[in-house]
């Protein structure tokens, strides 16, 4: 799916979806990196530079939101592509994600095809991004 190998970060509390975000990014060619709540997740980007994150609004320690938003007041992160993965998803949360500065929002449960086609489109405008910065 991807020409060049991806890192994609996975954070979720729930790990039956880490697991099954592991096996169909794996699958599909990208490098996977987890992190079970946010300060975990902050420790990992910092790490691991992650090509793009899936990040769950709900998570313990430190929320997704705080998350997020500590991803985009960070001049080295803030470019990173984020996508929310959350049960929340009234009209208002999205709102809400987008704001914080989620790049795209997806209810859970989720479509694997929709959501790798969310994936795929991310990971390209961001390299559009990167090429012509």
């Amino acid at each position: 799916m991807f020409s060049v190998k991806k890192t994609v970060l996975i954070v979720d509390d729930d790990p039956a979806i880490v697991q099954a975000l592991k096996a169909i990014l794996e699958r599909h060619g990208c490098h996977t990196c987890t992190a079970v709540d946010g300060r975990e997740a902050l420790a990992k980007i910092d790490e691991k530079m992650p090509d793009l994150i899936i990040l769950d609004l709900w998570l313990p320690e430190v929320p997704g939101e705080t998350v997020c938003k500590v991803i985009r007041k960070n001049d080295k992160l803030k470019d990173i592509p984020i996508i929310m993965v959350t049960a929340k998803c009234s009209d208002v949360d999205r709102v809400i994600g987008r704001v914080i500065g989620a790049d795209y929002y997806v209810k859970k449960p989720f479509d694997a095809i929709m959501l790798l086609k969310i994936i795929q489109d991310a990971l390209k405008a961001n390299d559009r991004r990167l090429i012509h910065h």
